[in-house]
C-alpha cells in the first residue's frame, strides 16, 4: 500500500455520464500500476471493479468500487462509480468523501446529462477536478469539440494539459503542453511509448495552448505571475508547482486525452493524480457539528487529532457480510480499538480494517487520515453516519438523499415469500438508502420506490437471489380523494328491536366544503341537550370512521367541515355504538347529496434535457394533462418545469429515457391535490364498483 504518511495519498473518484469508460480507465491505472497482470473488459464481465452479479448481466456499473493501490510512492483510493442516472446518489456519496474527482467525458459525444450531474457534484464538495477525454481512439472522437464542450457548458478553466497525437483510428499519443514533451504508444494494450519531442506538425498548437495554460495557472501565485508579466522565462519546475496550486485551489482543470482499452495515455493520468492532485494534508477543514448543540466546527485533516470517519457507502457481502465504508477525515486507529458510532451512540469492536481492490480485500491493521477503507459487521452503521472514539460527539452533517422518482406496488408469490418479506427488504434498505418502502393503508400497496426502473428491477433481483423471495410487481394505485363541493344536510337515524334492549341512535349533519387540504373538522352546534355529551364523540368517531372509507369510490373522504346539529337518543336502547352507525349513515347520505368529487394528488415535476428534447418532452407533458410552468436554461441544458398528475407518472423514469435516448433527468415532489376530470373520474369509480361487486 506505499508510504503511509497522509502527504502521499490520494483519494479520487471517476465520474461521468454512463459509457464514458471510467470502469476501462481504472482496470487500464491497475495494469499500469502492476497491481493486475491483465487487463479485463466491461464486455467480458472480468473487469476488477464491475464484480456485482448484477453488473455483470447489464454491463454496466451499479455500485461505487473501492480500488486501493500504490504508483509511485502513492496510496491511491480510487472510486469508480456507476453513471446511469439511476445511481447517481453512488457518485454523489463518492463525491461527498473525496479530495479530486477525473470526470470523463467521451470524445464522440461531449457533455451529456450525467456529465453536468457530476460536475455539480464538483462545485458543491469544491475537490480538485481533472477532465478525461476518454475514447479518443473511436469513430467521430473530436478532443477539440469535447474540450469546447466542457468550457462552454460547465467551466472555462478546463484547459489542455495534453493535446493528442492523431485521433480517432490514428490516436497514438499525446504531447504535455507544458513540457513540450510526446509519448506515443504502440496501441496495444501494454503501457510501453516512446517519449520525444513535440511533432513538427503540433507545434503552432502546443505553443498556443502551453501560453493559455501558463496564463491561468500564474493567477494562482502572485510573485509568478508579476515574473511573467515582467517577460521573465518560468522554469518547468515552478510551472509544475503553479500548476500544483491551481488544480488544488480550483483555478485550473486540466484536460487529459487518453484511451484506456489501447492502453494510450493511461501513465500520463496516473503521474497527474500524483502531481498535481491534493493529499488530505492539501484540503480545508471539514465542517461539522458539535453535540447536541448544532454549533458548527472544523475539522482539521491532522493525523494527531481525534480519529473521525464518515461512512458513505455500506455493501454486503456474501462471504464476509456486511461491509461499512469509511473515509478518514483526521486522526489514526488501530484495529485492535474500538470505534464510536457518534450519530448512533453505539460503541462496536472492530474485526480488521479491509483494504479494498474490487471485491477482494487485505486486512490492514491502521487507517490514518485521507484513508478509504472496509470494516466488516459493524451491526449499527449505516450511510451517513459518523464514526469515531467514545469520548467525541462531534458529527458530521449527513449525506443528502434524493427523493424517489419511480415505485412498484410489490406482492409475495407465496404465503413463504410473505414471510420473508421483511427481512428482505430491511437488509437491501441498509444497504440502499435511496429505496424506500412503505405500506399505504388507503390503496393497500406495499410500495417500493427508487431512482428509475433499473434502479427496481435491480433492488427485486437482488431480493430473489440473495433471500429466496419471488415478488410480483404492478403499478402503484393512485391515492386518490374523496371531498364535496357543496353543503348538504342529512338525517341518520339507526334503530333496531331484537327483543331485548335495543339499538337507537340519531343525528343531523351539516357537511359544508373546506380548503383543499385542510383536513375534516367536527363542530357540536346540538342545543337543548337533544344529544347528549356522552354521544358526541361516538358520532365524530363514526363520521371520521366511514370517511376514511369514502362513499363515491372507495377513497378516503378530506377536506369538509361536519356539523352535528340536531339528533334524538332513548333513554335505555341509546348506545355509542348505535350513534357510531348513525353518524355512518347520516354522514353517507349527506356526502352523496353534496356534489361529491374525486380528487388525485398533483406533482411539481423538474426535467432536465439537452435543447433539442424539449419540445418532445413538453409535448409529452401535455398529453399527460400536464401544465408547464416555465423553462429554465442551465448551461447547454433545459429544465422544463411542470405540475402534473401523480397517475400520469408512474412510468415516465421510462418514458423520458425513450424520449430523450437516455439524455435525461427529472424530479418531483409532491404538490396539491386537484379534481379529477369527469370522464376520467368516471373510468376510476367505475373499476373501483367493479371491484367492490367481485369481493362481495
Amino acid at each position: 500500500m506505499g508510504n503511509r504518511k497522509p502527504e502521499d495519498i490520494r483519494t479520487l473518484a471517476l465520474v461521468s455520464h454512463g459509457g464514458a469508460g471510467k470502469t476501462s480507465l481504472t482496470e487500464a491505472m491497475l495494469f499500469d500500476s502492476g497491481v493486475i497482470t491483465r487487463m479485463g473488459k466491461v464486455d467480458d464481465k472480468n473487469t476488477v471493479s464491475d464484480f456485482d452479479p448484477e453488473e455483470q448481466k447489464r454491463s454496466i456499473s451499479i455500485n461505487s468500487s473501492l480500488s486501493s493501490f500504490s504508483y509511485k510512492g502513492r496510496t491511491i483510493h480510487l472510486l469508480d462509480t456507476p453513471g446511469f442516472s439511476d445511481f447517481y446518489f453512488e457518485q454523489r456519496a463518492a463525491m461527498r468523501v473525496v479530495d479530486a474527482a477525473i470526470v470523463a467525458v467521451n470524445a464522440s459525444s461531449g457533455v451529456e446529462v450525467q456529465t453536468r450531474k457530476v460536475w455539480e457534484f464538483s462545485e458543491e464538495f469544491k475537490v480538485a477536478t481533472m477532465f478525461y477525454i476518454s475514447r479518443m481512439d473511436k469513430e467521430h472522437a473530436n478532443f477539440e469539440n469535447a474540450v469546447s464542450d466542457i468550457q462552454g457548458g460547465l467551466t472555462n478553466k478546463a484547459l489542455p494539459l495534453y493535446l493528442p497525437i492523431g485521433g480517432e483510428a490514428s490516436f497514438k499519443g499525446l504531447v504535455n503542453v507544458l513540457t513540450g514533451r510526446s509519448y506515443t504508444y504502440k496501441g496495444d494494450g501494454t503501457k510501453d511509448f516512446a517519449e520525444g519531442d513535440v511533432p513538427a506538425e503540433m507545434a503552432d498548437a502546443v505553443s498556443a495552448a502551453r501560453d493559455e495554460l501558463i496564463e491561468r495557472i500564474v493567477e494562482a501565485d502572485d510573485d509568478l505571475m508579476m515574473r511573467y508579466l515582467d517577460g521573465e522565462t518560468l522554469s518547468e519546475e515552478e510551472l509544475e508547482t503553479a500548476l500544483r496550486k491551481a488544480v488544488i485551489s480550483r483555478m485550473v482543470f486540466p484536460v487529459i486525452p487518453a484511451a484506456s482499452l489501447p492502453n494510450i495515455g493511461v501513465v500520463q493520468i496516473l503521474d497527474a493524480i500524483c502531481r498535481y492532485f491534493p493529499s488530505p494534508l492539501d484540503m480545508p477543514p471539514r465542517n461539522a457539528v458539535k453535540g447536541d448543540a448544532d454549533e458548527v466546527i472544523e475539522i482539521a485533516p491532522d493525523i494527531n487529532a481525534p480519529f473521525m470517519s464518515l461512512c458513505f457507502k455500506v455493501m454486503v457481502d456474501p462471504y464476509v457480510g456486511k461491509l461499512s465504508f469509511i473515509r478518514a477525515f483526521s486522526g489514526q486507529l488501530r484495529s485492535d480499538q474500538m470505534i464510536y458510532n457518534v450519530t448512533k451512540g453505539v460503541e462496536e469492536r472492530i474485526s480488521s480494517f479491509r483494504v479494498m481492490r474490487g471485491k477482494e480485500g487485505t486486512d490492514s491493521k491502521e487507517i490514518i487520515v485521507g484513508d478509504i477503507a472496509a470494516i466488516p459487521k459493524l451491526d449499527s452503521t449505516t450511510v451517513a453516519d459518523t464514526l469515531s472514539v467514545k469520548g467525541q460527539d462531534n458529527r458530521f452533517p449527513p449525506i443528502k438523499l434524493p427523493k424517489p422518482v419511480y415505485s412498484l406496488a410489490i406482492f409475495p408469490k407465496s404465503r413463504a415469500d410473505e414471510d420473508k418479506l421483511g427481512n428482505a427488504v430491511r437488509k437491501i434498505l441498509e444497504e440502499d438508502m435511496t429505496l424506500k418502502f412503505a405500506k399505504y393503508q388507503d390503496t393497500g400497496d406495499s410500495i417500493l420506490s427508487g431512482m428509475g426502473d433499473m434502479h427496481l428491477d435491480v433492488a427485486l433481483s437482488r431480493i430473489k437471489d440473495r433471500y429466496k423471495v419471488d415478488l410480483d410487481t404492478k403499478v402503484p394505485k393512485v391515492a386518490y380523494r374523496e371531498t364535496i363541493k357543496k353543503t348538504a344536510k342529512a338525517q341518520g337515524k339507526y334503530k333496531k328491536q331484537t327483543g331485548g334492549r335495543g339499538q337507537y341512535g340519531d343525528v343531523h349533519f351539516e357537511l359544508s366544503p373546506r380548503e383543499r387540504g385542510s383536513g375534516i373538522t367536527f363542530e357540536d352546534k346540538v342545543v337543548g341537550g337533544v344529544v347528549p355529551k356522552n354521544f358526541i364523540p361516538a358520532s365524530e368517531k363514526g363520521l371520521r370512521e366511514a370517511a376514511q372509507k369514502g362513499v363515491i369510490a372507495g377513497y378516503p373522504a378530506v377536506d369538509f367541515n361536519c356539523a352535528i346539529f340536531d339528533g334524538s337518543y332513548h333513554d335505555v336502547d341509546s348506545s355509542e355504538m348505535a350513534f357510531k352507525i348513525a353518524a355512518s349513515m347520516a354522514f353517507k347520505k349527506a356526502f352523496a347529496d353534496a356534489s361529491p368529487i374525486l380528487i388525485e394528488p398533483i406533482m411539481n415535476i423538474f426535467v432536465t434535457v439537452p435543447e433539442d428534447a424539449v419540445g418532445d418532452v413538453m409535448g409529452d407533458l401535455n398529453s399527460r394533462r400536464g401544465r408547464i410552468l416555465g423553462i429554465d436554461p442551465e448551461g447547454r441544458l433545459q429544465v422544463v418545469r411542470a405540475q402534473c398528475p401523480q397517475a400520469e407518472l408512474f412510468r415516465y423514469a421510462i418514458i423520458l429515457r425513450s424520449l430523450t435516448s437516455g439524455r435525461g433527468t427529472f424530479s418531483m415532489e409532491s404538490s396539491h391535490y386537484e379534481e379529477v376530470p369527469p370522464d376520467i373520474a368516471k373510468k376510476v369509480i367505475d373499476a373501483a364498483e367493479k371491484v367492490a361487486d367481485e369481493e362481495e
